[in-house]
Order: structure tokens, then sequence, then C-alpha cells
């Protein structure tokens, strides 16, 4: 039995209005997408100039102004992405995190030899690092020792985390490579790690990246392994 005429015209509205809904309803989708990508690339360009002035200057003396003025936003757009100053200095070094922690675990698996020479490695690059004229250290370091007296400040955390995470990164390889004892001797090479960066940032001299990779080359071969099988069975 078919529908009267005014059945069919109102089934066809409804699916005119459904399939219009479903239209609406993928644009509204389309636009939250591309207003999220617009957000995220300008959360990305704030961070970017805001990595690039507290690295040069250091974060006291960079004004939000100043951020705003270099990543090409305004100042109310800074402060719709960062509530503060604060945040925005947490996520200048949580951008620097991995990066970094990727970068020197690159320059530990690239190098040819034992696990001294490739944790020599590490403080080679970083020597031939400090021999740029914009070198300024370690981002991490400088930032704590402003925040000195903030030990709960995010970016403190974010700078403990940092390292704790590079300590943990080569005890696991340390481990590997059958150190008895990796956890520490891990911290005693991040220790001549990070007296590097600040004797070197403190001297204007590269030089003592590499006296430093020199220690951590001696230290490493002098630690005791874990006996292998072949020789207690």
């Amino acid at each position: 039995m078919q529908k009267p005429p005014n059945a069919r015209v109102q089934d066809k509205r409804a699916q005119e209005a459904r399939a219009q809904n479903a239209r609406s309803q993928d644009r509204r989708a389309q636009d939250g997408r591309a207003q999220d990508i617009r957000a995220k690339d300008t959360r990305a360009k704030i961070v970017q100039a805001a990595s690039k002035l507290f690295y040069a200057e250091g974060i006291g003396r960079v004004s939000m102004d100043a951020v705003a003025e270099n990543a090409g936003v305004t100042k109310r757009t800074l402060y719709y992405h960062f509530d503060s100053k604060d945040d925005l200095v947490a996520a200048y070094l949580d951008a620097r995190d991995q990066p970094n922690l990727t970068q020197m675990a690159g320059w530990f698996a690239a190098a040819e030899g034992g696990v001294d020479t490739k944790v020599a490695a590490i403080f080679a690059a970083l020597a031939k690092s400090a021999r740029h004229p914009k070198w300024k250290g370690c981002g991490f370091l400088r930032t704590t020792a402003e925040l000195a007296a903030l030990p709960g400040h995010p970016a403190v955390k974010i700078g403990a985390r940092h390292k704790a995470a590079f300590a943990t990164w080569l005890a696991g390889e340390l481990e590997s490579a059958g150190f008895e004892t990796p956890t520490a001797l891990a911290r005693q090479i991040l220790l001549l790690l990070d007296g590097a960066f600040s004797a070197s940032l403190v001297h204007r001299d590269a030089s003592w990246f590499e006296e430093a990779g020199a220690a951590a080359g001696a230290l490493v071969r002098a630690h005791p392994r874990q006996p292998s099988p072949s020789a207690v069975s």
C-alpha cells in the first residue's frame, strides 16, 4: 500500500532535514578541527619565540610583551594560551626535554667503540655545541638557578625530571652492558656532565667538556662489571 502524497512529501522533507543536519555537523566538526590546528600552531609559535628569548637572555630579563612581539601575536592571544609567565617558562623547558634526551642518546648510539667511548662522545658533541657563539649553557640548569627560591615551580620540576630521565636512560644502557651498580655510575657521569656545563659557561671554554669526557670514560673503564655467565658456570 502506497503512502499518501502528503506522507511521501513529509518523508522526503525529513530525509532532506537529516541530510542537512549531517552536513552541518560535518562542517562544525571540520571547523572545530581547523580551529584546533590553528590553536596548536599558535601555541607552538609562542613557545618557539619564548624558547629563543629565554635561552638567549634568561627568563628574568624577558617580558611577556617581548615574547608576544617576537611570536607575532597580541598579548591577549598570548594569555589565551598561557595563564602566566610561569606556565610559559614551564612550556619552554618541556619543549626541550625529549629533543635533548633524544639527541644525547643519538650521540651515544652513533659512536663506535665501547661504552666508555660512547659516553665520551656525548661530552665531545656538547663541546662542539659549546663552541657556537650563541651557546648559553644548559637551559635546564640556568632556569633552575634563576628559580632557586621557588623549588615548587613547575619549570624546576621539569628540569629535575629531565636530569633524572637522562640518568635513568644511561643507567639502562650501563646495565645492558653488564656494569655493576649502573644507577650510581650513571649519576656520577651526570655529575661530570653538569659540572662541564657550568664550567664551560663560566670560563667560556668548551675544553671543559673534553676534560670531563675523558674523566667519564676513565670512570666507565674502571667500574666493575658483572661476571659473564660463562665465567661463573
